[in-house]
């Protein structure tokens, strides 16, 4: 009879010893603010949300170890179990977070570690798995990408600079990122032999192994390209974009008896209600037991550009249920043109329709959804990345309910509102079929798949997220496409129409 062998504890550990000096900061750079949140933030949610890993530990540079804790206490992470100072150096942090995970091990017990740097924050949850995974049949493992450049070896010849002595064979090279994995005892073993040499250093894990350990294979894990690290100034920059433009995948659907649990005895209101995915959003609801408010100029005479009016059918909704659970935008206006032969009429119209309105309901809706810890969920455009030609008061208002979208997740998360955006590709509504005529059947979205996915958005716990709504997906048929992935995606397919 076979006996169960129990998996190994996963241990992650945050290597956030570093300074920003390179970055031309006074602080280090892992607690530089990134997308509204510290870098290491961003890299302890992934981990966090890792269904592989069972714990996190964090080395942070000497003094800002109350800096962490804050964050830890304030993101409510639950996997972090020890913060403790790094190093004076890479492998001296290394040491001191081996030393950490042994305390407490049995005799010949073993666990897997995965050691991260903080300042990668953009790591996907299939890297990481995949990292777990090679673990239960290698001892050590890399993260690599190839290497897109030709290397270039070179020897500097006194003051004539710098000359090529060597071009290595780019389909062999690799460019190396982390996690960087391993076997607790092997990476233990590698440091213990690596203490017997007085020339010792080395600026990553997997050369210790490699050097001191050269019997044991170091397996390679694919990276992928977003998982950059923040090491000059303009990876600050990049980063932040990435974190801006970066789309969910929809949240799986749950059964239609769950939709009828979720929602019965909620209240929802719909502003764009009339027609289209308003409208379709509105009637999903409400066959599933919601109490809706679908609200629009041609039908319950609501402007949502008058303040007034939105707080009139926000304070309805509230006196007649007791309660506004969900509150979803989709009113907005789409007039192409050139802005210099624009009147300002319709300037004025697109602004406080597609812009001021949002802003007017988020700020209405807020002592709401407050007390149910409720969702706004706001609508952009798949133009909102780069605006275009004849599309500048579209494009841009569309660009703003993004990063709306995104402050306001971080400003209400203590309230426990959540915030997201729905960003549909081209998609079958009035509002299009008015600025653009009939398009050929087949070519657009249905107004009743966004509003699917807007209710599922709407029933899950995503918040600052801009969700894709697409056809097909290219990146999806693989079945790794990170949020970066298919914002790549997405960003190469607005180059042909808008939404």
């Amino acid at each position: 009879m076979s006996q169960h062998i129990a998996k190994p504890r996963t241990t992650a550990v945050i290597l956030a010893g570093g300074t920003g000096q390179r970055v031309g900061l006074s602080i280090p750079k892992q607690l530089l603010k990134i997308a509204g949140k510290a870098v290491i933030e961003h890299t302890l949610t992934t981990f966090e949300k890792a269904d592989s890993i069972d714990d996190v530990i964090v080395l942070m540079a000497p003094g800002y170890v109350p800096d962490i804790e804050k964050i830890v206490a304030k993101a409510g992470f639950k996997k972090v179990t020890k913060i403790i100072e790094g190093g004076a150096t890479r492998n001296e942090t290394t040491e001191r977070a081996i030393a950490a995970l042994g305390e407490g091990l049995a005799e010949g017990e073993d666990r897997n570690v995965l050691f991260h740097d903080a300042v990668r924050p953009l790591l996907s949850q299939r890297v990481i798995d995949d990292c777990v995974t090679a673990l239960e049949r290698y001892q050590a493992v890399d993260v690599a990408i190839p290497s897109a450049d030709t290397i270039i070896v070179t020897r500097t010849h006194g003051e004539d600079g710098e000359f090529i002595t060597e071009i290595p064979d780019r389909s062999r090279l690799r460019r190396g990122q982390t996690p960087q994995a391993f076997k607790l005892s092997t990476i233990k073993r590698a440091y213990e032999v690596a203490a017997g040499d007085p020339n010792f250093q080395a600026t990553d894990d997997c050369t210790v192994v490699l050097r001191y350990l050269p019997d044991v294979p170091i397996h390679v894990v694919a990276g992928d390209e977003y998982n950059m690290k923040v090491t000059q100034p303009v990876d600050v920059f990049i980063a932040d974009k990435l974190f801006q433009l970066a789309s969910t995948a929809a949240p799986e659907q749950v059964s239609e008896e769950a939709y009828r649990e979720l929602l019965t005895g909620k209240t929802i209101v719909v502003f764009g209600g009339s027609y289209g995915i308003g409208k379709d959003i509105a009637e999903l609801a409400e066959s599933y037991g919601a109490k809706v408010y679908a609200l629009g100029r041609s039908t319950t005479g609501t402007h949502v550009e008058n303040p007034e009016e939105v707080d009139d059918a926000l304070s309805k909704a509230y006196a007649e249920t007791g309660r506004i659970d969900y509150v979803v935008n989709t009113a907005g206006v789409l007039r192409i043109g050139k802005l210099a032969e624009t009147d300002n009429a319709t300037i004025e119209e697109a602004l406080k329709v597609n812009y001021l309105a949002p802003v007017q309901i988020a700020r209405s809706s807020y002592k709401y959804l407050a007390e149910t810890g409720g969702q706004l969920l706001l609508y952009t455009s798949s133009s909102y990345t780069r605006g275009r030609a004849e599309y500048s008061l579209y494009s841009s208002t569309k660009a703003a309910m993004v990063n709306l979208t995104q402050a306001l997740s971080d400003e209400w998360a203590g309230d426990g509102i959540r915030v997201n955006c729905i960003n549909p590709e081209r998609t079958a509504t009035p509002m299009r079929t008015k600025a653009f005529g009939q398009e050929p059947a087949g070519s657009l979205l249905s107004s009743e798949a966004v509003a699917r996915t807007s209710l599922d958005v709407l029933l899950s716990e995503l918040t600052g997220h801009v969700i894709d709504v697409r056809q097909q997906d290219p990146t999806a048929a693989a079945g790794q496409a990170s949020g970066f992935e298919a914002a790549l995606a997405s960003v190469l397919d607005r180059q042909d129409g808008v939404a």
